[in-house]
């Protein structure tokens, strides 16, 4: 009964309302710059072989594939870091405000 009534008081806490909002459109937000960069390279594959395929300077082995196949990797790796940091401080002080605020009453 107890966890209820906190259950109950978190949900009717505006601030809960706001951490759940700007925490679900920072996700979506980061979720469609990562289907760009996946699904955009994965249509260059598909539909732009010869491009990639072109050697960075004339007599080397590397492509241009390469180079935008590693940035894919090295996007992937920042923005997981800039939402982790945004998860860490902001996200979890609100969070941690409303926990605060449905326990003190």
């Amino acid at each position: 009964m107890a966890n209820d009534d906190i259950v109950a008081r978190i949900e009717a806490n505006p601030k809960y309302h706001e951490l759940v909002r700007k925490r679900s459109s920072y996700s979506i937000i980061m979720s469609i710059l990562m289907i760009i960069a996946y699904y955009g390279y994965i249509l260059l594959i598909a539909f732009n072989k010869e491009w990639l395929g072109t050697p960075l300077a004339p007599g080397m082995v590397t492509t241009i594939g390469i180079p935008l196949g590693v940035g894919v990797i090295v996007f992937t790796i920042a923005i997981t870091n800039v939402y982790v940091r945004k998860a860490n401080s902001d996200f979890d002080d609100m969070s941690a405000e409303v926990i605060r605020e449905a326990n003190q009453k």
